[in-house]
């Protein structure tokens, strides 16, 4: 899908065809795409390409005046339900300026692009490209933010049922919220690595207002960067303390299996010995049918304030 727009009259409208100052949105492109959109801006084929790589890395390139700048994008691998379980991954974001236009390259329709060709973000002009993609790149950091928070939030659910249940529904879902973070640390890490070299001045021309846009970006980067690290400690530590309290309980069901066993075999000793075919008097008190009972009963009594003094129970 290819879709063309351009700032006019202070609104972002869809266009027919490409035109000077427009931005080029690329979501998952044919290869007709592709063709058309190289040809008529005269783009260099590997930069149109790059993004549609899913491992692509983030990085900045240059070639004949078109600068080609690749970040990781956040995006939902997994919707959850009401008790979290969403899994977040990251995608690469392909943005290419060349002499008269912005293009976008993606894999797939995300929020950060759909939100300004609807018109949600105010003050977006296409014409002016180095403010156009600072703004495109401060959309991306919001955005990691907002799916951190996301992500918190998902955590302390889990957390709170971690309390009443036992079954691996929860572990498994603080698994996929680990592998998110992961996702999102090593991405953000990147595009802070970008977004430095873009603050440079030797890619794109800065002017004050677009310098302000970047920087503003680059301190929510680190921000996301800042947070995804403390929730990572913290998923790490409860995921500890959730193993610890499990295999605590199973000691304590082990320990109380076992002294209900050394109890219980008291009175089968005690039984086994009265039921023996010997001749009378053999056993003290074996005349009285209540001996076998009591002498059992006070043996698991005496053999539960051993337990009890010796702090095994």
């Amino acid at each position: 899908m290819v879709e063309y727009y351009k700032t006019i009259g202070n609104r972002i409208e869809r266009l027919d065809e490409i035109t000077d100052g427009c931005w080029i949105n690329m979501v998952r492109p044919s290869s007709e795409e592709l063709v058309h959109v190289i040809e008529t801006l005269h783009v260099e084929p590997d930069f149109v390409r790059a993004a549609l790589d899913p491992e692509e890395s983030s990085r900045v390139e240059v070639e004949e005046e078109q600068v080609l700048m690749i970040v990781d994008i956040p995006t939902v691998e997994r919707e959850g339900d009401e008790n979290g379980g969403q899994i977040f991954a990251t995608l690469p974001l392909g943005i290419i300026v060349v002499e008269n236009a912005v293009i976008t390259v993606c894999l797939q329709e995300t929020s950060v692009t759909r939100s300004i060709a609807e018109g949600v973000v105010k003050d977006i002009h296409t014409a002016l490209k180095t403010r156009f993609v600072f703004q495109l790149l401060l959309r991306v950091a919001g955005r990691f933010l907002k799916y951190l928070r996301l992500i918190e939030r998902n955590f302390s659910k889990i957390e709170r049922r971690l309390y009443d249940s036992m079954k691996n529904e929860e572990l498994i879902q603080l698994l996929g919220l680990s592998k998110s973070l992961v996702y999102f640390s090593t991405s953000l890490k990147a595009n802070e690595v970008t977004m430095e070299k873009m603050l440079r001045g030797r890619i794109l021309k800065l002017y004050e207002d677009d310098r302000d846009i970047l920087e503003d970006g680059l301190i929510e980067i680190r921000q996301a960067i800042e947070m995804a690290g403390i929730y990572s400690s913290i998923l790490s530590g409860t995921m500890d303390a959730y193993a610890s309290v499990v295999s605590n309980n199973l000691n304590i069901i082990m320990k109380v299996l076992t002294v209900i066993t050394i109890i219980m075999t008291i009175p089968n000793i005690i039984f086994s010995f009265y039921g023996m075919n010997i001749g009378d008097g053999a056993i003290p008190l074996n005349l009285f049918w209540w001996a076998p009972l009591v002498i059992a009963l006070a043996g698991c009594i005496v053999a539960w304030f051993f337990l009890k003094k010796k702090n095994l129970y």
